[in-house]
C-alpha cells in the first residue's frame, strides 16, 4: 500500500478517536443505516428488472404465440397488404414494439417501419424452423430487444412461416426507471427515518456520556475501579429500591460481607439492625455511630437526586475502633484529671479552713480537721489500690468515684474485690467497666436516695468476674433483652452506644454478660483468662 495512504489512514484513525462516543455511534449508525438502504435499493432494482424481462418475455411469448396459431395469418402468407395492417392492430393492442411476419427465408411480410418489409430479419429463426418456439435477447432495427419466434404450420404441421414479436429493452429500462423512481423515494424515507432516529439516540447517548470520548470513558472507569479497591473507607451505593449496586474492597471489609453482594436488597445482607434500618431509611445522616461486628463504624449516607426524584443513597464508613477504644481511655483518664482538679480546688478550700482556724488560735481544732479530711481520702486511695493492683483499672475507679461523688453518688468498692494483672486488653477493660459504671450512676440518680452504686471484681486462675449494680430502679426481662441493641437507652437522648460497645468488648474477649435485679440493675461480666506461661 501506498505510504501516504497509510500515513492518512493512520491520521484519519486518530482523528475519530478524539470523537467522543456519541459522535463515533452517531457516524457509525448513519453509515450503517445508508448502507442497509443503499443495500436494499440495488437489490430491489435488481429484482425489478429481472421481473420487468421476464414480463416481456412472456408477453413476447404470448403475442407471437397467438399471431402464429391465428388462421388469417396463414390465409394471408405472402401478401403485405393484408398482414401488415393485422401485425400493427396487433402491436398496438398488446403493447409490443413489434410484430414481424416473415417467410421461412426469412424475409419479413410486415414490420413496424413499411421501408423494412421484404428485407431479411435480423436475429435466429433455425430453432423455430424445427417447429420450435424459443425467445432471446438481439439488437435489430429497432435496437436491442427481448423477442419470441414462433413456427405458422399448415394443417399437416409443416412449416409455413415465422412470427416474432419483441419488446425493445429501452422500453424496459423506462419501466425500470419509472419503478426505481418509487424504490428510491422509498429508501430516501427510509435514510431520513433511520437518520433522524440516529440523531436522537447520538444525542440522548451524548447527554448520557457528557460528550466524553471511548478513551475518556475507559479512563474515567480505570480511575474509578483503582480508587474503588485503593481507598481504606467503605463506599456503598443503595439504589432507590433499597438493593446494593455497589460495594468497595473497604466496605467489604468493614461489614463483613463476603460473596456477592451486588444486587441484593439490603435487609438481604445479614447486617446488624441498626445498619439495615439506616440503609434502607433513603434518608441523610452525618457521622452516626454504629456497630458491624467487632468494629464501631462512622457512617454518613447522602441522598444523590435528579430533580425531585431520588435516584438512591451514596453510604460511607470510616472505622472508629481504635479511636472509640481511645476515646474510651481518653474519657476516664480525663475523668480522673477533672476528678483530681475537684479534689485539688477542694483541698484548697480545706487548706484555707485550716489556715483560718489557726489564725483564729484554734490549732487543735485545725489539725483535728486536716487529719480528718486526709484519712477519708487516703482510705478511698488506699482501698481502691489495695483492692485493684491493675494500675489503669484502679486509676479508672479512682476516677468514677470522685466523679460520683460530686454527683451525689456514693461508688462503693466490694470488700471482696481483690484484682491483680490480669493480662486482659486494658483498652477493653475501659470500655466494659468505664461504661457500666457510667450506666450505673445514671441509674442510682434517677432512683430514690440514697443512690448508690457497688463495684465488686475478682479473678481466679480462669476467670474474671466483675459485677456492677445500682440503687436505681433496675430492668424487666424484656428490657434487658434489648440492653445491649445499639440504640437502646434510658436516657431519652437517642445515643444508646455505650452498652452496645460493652457487649461488643465482652464477645472479642470470649466473656457473657448477664443482665439481673436486686432491686436495681446488676450487670455481670464474666471473660476467661488465658492460662500464665501459654
Amino acid at each position: 500500500m501506498d505510504l501516504g495512504k497509510v500515513v492518512g489512514l493512520r491520521t484519519l484513525s486518530r482523528w475519530i478517536r478524539r470523537w467522543s462516543l456519541a459522535r463515533q455511534m452517531l457516524t457509525l449508525q448513519i453509515v450503517v443505516v445508508g448502507v442497509t438502504v443503499a443495500g436494499g435499493v440495488v437489490l430491489t432494482f435488481l429484482q425489478t428488472r429481472e421481473l420487468l424481462v421476464e414480463e416481456a418475455t412472456g408477453k413476447a411469448r404470448a403475442v407471437t404465440v397467438s399471431v402464429a396459431g391465428s388462421p388469417s395469418v396463414l390465409a394471408a402468407l405472402g401478401d403485405s397488404a393484408v398482414l401488415q395492417p393485422y401485425a400493427e392492430r396487433v402491436r398496438r393492442e398488446t403493447g409490443v414494439d413489434f410484430v414481424t411476419i416473415m417467410s421461412t427465408a426469412g424475409l419479413r411480410y410486415t414490420h413496424p417501419n413499411p421501408a423494412q418489409i421484404g428485407h431479411p430479419f435480423l436475429g435466429t429463426i433455425a430453432p423455430a424452423l424445427k417447429g420450435e418456439t424459443f425467445t432471446e435477447t438481439y439488437t435489430g432495427t429497432l435496437g436491442p430487444s427481448v423477442r419470441a419466434v414462433a413456427p405458422v404450420r399448415d394443417g399437416d404441421g409443416t412449416v409455413r412461416a415465422l412470427v416474432s414479436a419483441g419488446i425493445t429493452v429501452e422500453k424496459i429500462g423506462l419501466r425500470l426507471r419509472g419503478q426505481l423512481a418509487g424504490a428510491g423515494l422509498v429508501g430516501l424515507l427510509g435514510l431520513s427515518t433511520g437518520g433522524v432516529g440516529t440523531y436522537l439516540v447520538g444525542t440522548r447517548l451524548r447527554r448520557q456520556t457528557h460528550g466524553m470520548g471511548p478513551g475518556e470513558l475507559r479512563r474515567m472507569y480505570e480511575y474509578h475501579d483503582a480508587i474503588l479497591h485503593a481507598v481504606r473507607e467503605g463506599l456503598l451505593l443503595v439504589d432507590g429500591a433499597g438493593r446494593l449496586t455497589l460495594c468497595n474492597d473497604g466496605a467489604r471489609e468493614l461489614l463483613g460481607l463476603y460473596g456477592e453482594a451486588g444486587g441484593r436488597h439490603v435487609t438481604d445482607l445479614g447486617l446488624p439492625d441498626s445498619l439495615t434500618e439506616l440503609l434502607a431509611s433513603g434518608e441523610n445522616r452525618t457521622d452516626e455511630i454504629h456497630l458491624a461486628g467487632e468494629r464501631t463504624l462512622v457512617v454518613n449516607v447522602a441522598v444523590v437526586r435528579s430533580g425531585n426524584r431520588s435516584l438512591g443513597t451514596v453510604v460511607t464508613l470510616r472505622d472508629h475502633t481504635e479511636l472509640q477504644s481511645l476515646t474510651g481511655q481518653l474519657n476516664a483518664e480525663r475523668g480522673f484529671a477533672d476528678s483530681l482538679r475537684a479534689a485539688a480546688h477542694e483541698a484548697a478550700n480545706r487548706l484555707h479552713t485550716v489556715i483560718t482556724l489557726v489564725e483564729l488560735g484554734r490549732a487543735e481544732q485545725a489539725v483535728a480537721f486536716a487529719t480528718a479530711e486526709l484519712r477519708a481520702a487516703q482510705q478511698l486511695t488506699d482501698r481502691v489500690v489495695g483492692a485493684v493492683r491493675e494500675p489503669v483499672l484502679a486509676a479508672l475507679l479512682l476516677g468514677k468515684s470522685a466523679e460520683a461523688a460530686e454527683r451525689g453518688v456514693e461508688l462503693m468498692i466490694s470488700p471482696d474485690t481483690d484484682l491483680d494483672d490480669i493480662g486482659l486488653d486494658e483498652r477493653d477493660l475501659v470500655t466494659i467497666l468505664g461504661n457500666l459504671i457510667d450506666n450505673a450512676v445514671d441509674a442510682a440518680m434517677a432512683g430514690v436516695a440514697p443512690a448508690r452504686v457497688d463495684v465488686r471484681m475478682l479473678a481466679d486462675e480462669t476467670t474474671f468476674l466483675a459485677s456492677v449494680a445500682d440503687s436505681g430502679s433496675g430492668l424487666d426481662a424484656a428490657t434487658a433483652r434489648e440492653a445491649f441493641r445499639r440504640g437502646w437507652t434510658t436516657k431519652g437522648d437517642g445515643r444508646g452506644l455505650g452498652l452496645a460497645m460493652v457487649g461488643r468488648s465482652v464477645r472479642r474477649l470470649g466473656g457473657t454478660i448477664d443482665v439481673g435485679g436486686g432491686p436495681g440493675a446488676v450487670f455481670t461480666v464474666r471473660l476467661p483468662l488465658r492460662e500464665k506461661g501459654i
